[in-house]
Order: structure tokens, then C-alpha cells, then sequence
């Protein structure tokens, strides 16, 4: 049984005001990890300049793969 079923078999035998409290935690889990990635990039907007970002954006364009979405 994966981590994912035991935990929600666990949930299930929780009383109605501990399933509220354990989705409550859960929620705070997923706040908690969307924030260091949302500070990362709010300190790194508007870094480059306009040259900088013109460059950057031609090189992504001239030595990145493309992906074509009819051979998935």
C-alpha cells in the first residue's frame, strides 16, 4: 500500500473536527511550499535589462529543442 492509500485509510477513521483540523495542516503543507518558489522569482523580476532579456530570449530561441506535440 503506498504512502498516499495508508494516509487516506488513516483519514477516514478520524473524527469529523481532527479531519477538519488534518485538512487545515495539509492545506498550510501546500502554502508552505509554493511560497519560497514565489520569492524567488518576485526578487528576480525585472533583473535584466531590456538588451539582456532580448539576448537571453534569442539564444533560448536559436539552441533549445522544440517540442512537437503530435509525437507525444
Amino acid at each position: 500500500m503506498s504512502t498516499l492509500e495508508m494516509t487516506v485509510e488513516e483519514l477516514k477513521s478520524l473524527p469529523p473536527s481532527k479531519l477538519e483540523e488534518a485538512a487545515g495542516f495539509i492545506h498550510r503543507l501546500k502554502l508552505a511550499s509554493v511560497e519560497p518558489r514565489r520569492g524567488a522569482l518576485e526578487s528576480s523580476f525585472g533583473c535584466l535589462t531590456a538588451a539582456e532579456a532580448e539576448e537571453l530570449e534569442q539564444a533560448i530561441a536559436a539552441n533549445c529543442e522544440r517540442i512537437d506535440a503530435s509525437q507525444w
